[in-house]
């Protein structure tokens, strides 16, 4: 059994980190400070902390041709719930790092993938498999 995962991460602004997460992640609350935000990111804890972000340039490596921010986090859904967060991206106007693609085409660990930034530049990757439990980890 998977159990959710806690991350913390900081924000520049708690009030636009709220509504991005929120309203545009759809995510729900849960217990805050006038300092940090719990958000429940898909069944994993999310802990926003108002403080200094990194700055500058972020790195990249490439991955099947592209370059992929690092560091990043972000939940594997399910295909369904990876299409319905895609359209809700884009329906609030969220300018994608990397655009929805299938990364790995035809090889083992294929996989729907896209990466955005939130008001912080922190970056978010979701990525989706059509058998998650097989293909996660498919070497």
């Amino acid at each position: 059994m998977l159990t959710p995962f806690h991350l913390a991460i900081a924000v520049s602004d708690l009030g636009a980190a709220e509504v991005f997460y929120r309203d545009v992640l759809g995510c729900t609350l849960g217990r805050r400070s006038d300092h940090w935000i719990d958000f429940n990111l898909f069944g994993h804890q999310l802990v926003c902390h108002e403080g200094p972000t990194v700055k500058g340039a972020a790195a990249s490596n490439p991955v099947d041709g592209e370059d992929v921010p690092v560091p990043h986090f972000g939940v594997v859904l399910t295909l369904d719930a990876f299409e319905s967060l895609q359209q809700r991206l884009v329906e609030k106007g969220v300018q994608f790092v990397i655009e929805p693609q299938i990364r790995f085409q035809g090889e083992a660990g294929e996989q729907r993938t896209m990466f955005f930034l939130d008001p912080s530049k922190n970056a978010i990757e979701f990525k989706a498999f059509r058998n998650i439990d097989e293909e996660i980890f498919k070497v």
